[in-house]
């Protein structure tokens, strides 16, 4: 059956999930899921995953759904003597990738997120961004990055001096912030080389290309 990536390039949790997959090396095929015409909302993909959300995954037998989920799976299942991203070997560092990973998804990703989904979303379907709600959450953003920015003096990635999935789970939505609030992660030097490093990997790179590619041809 083989591996298999339900979404579509250009969304963040997908490209999440490409990411993950693209740094193992991992063989999949990525099935298109076309939100425009509800197909997630069909009763075929809900069997893969019941919120009706991209993405879905499956490996074999089993299906998930989660992108953070999908991708500790991808680290646990594919993880070898060279790659291990989420450093379960060693304790310590393992714990501090979860403590990153948690970051990224209760202080990162609340403030970035709405400020995609006013910035790209809303305008992609005919809507009007929320001018007020983008600022107050560049600004809870800002704040949240101030201890990225003290964190990265520090250390050359989030839980350590080595790259790990508490810096691959920020690929795809800082790939969509610097389009239109570059100086939030500019006016931060460390931020920046931190940013420019994760997103110059050849597997991160790649998929941030083909979610570019795939932004641009929805317009």
């Amino acid at each position: 059956m083989g591996v298999k990536l339900y979404g579509f390039p250009a969304s963040t949790c997908t490209a999440r999930v490409k990411a993950s997959l693209e740094e193992y090396g991992v063989e999949y095929e990525l099935v298109p899921i076309n939100l425009a015409t509800g197909e997630h909302k069909q009763p075929a993909y809900i069997s893969c995953n019941p919120f009706a959300l991209v993405p879905a995954f499956q490996d074999g037998d089993l299906t998930l759904f989660e992108s953070r989920a999908i991708t500790r799976y991808i680290a646990r299942k594919y993880k070898n003597g060279v790659k291990d991203l989420l450093k379960e070997s060693d304790a310590a560092a393992g714990a501090l990738v979860d403590v990153w990973m948690e970051v990224e998804s209760h202080q990162f990703n609340p403030a970035v997120s709405t400020i995609f989904y006013q910035t790209f979303v809303i305008p992609f379907f005919g809507g009007t961004p929320d001018q007020a709600l983008i600022a107050e959450n560049v600004e809870k953003l800002g704040k949240v990055l101030n201890v990225y920015e003290d964190r990265l003096s520090k250390s050359k990635y989030l839980a350590g001096d080595f790259f790990s999935l508490a810096d691959l789970h920020h690929l795809t939505y800082t790939f969509y912030l610097v389009k239109t609030h570059a100086s939030l992660v500019n006016s931060r030097p460390h931020v920046k080389a931190w940013w420019e490093d994760i997103s110059s990997r050849p597997a991160c790179k790649k998929v941030i290309d083909e979610m570019a590619a795939d932004a641009h041809a929805s317009k």
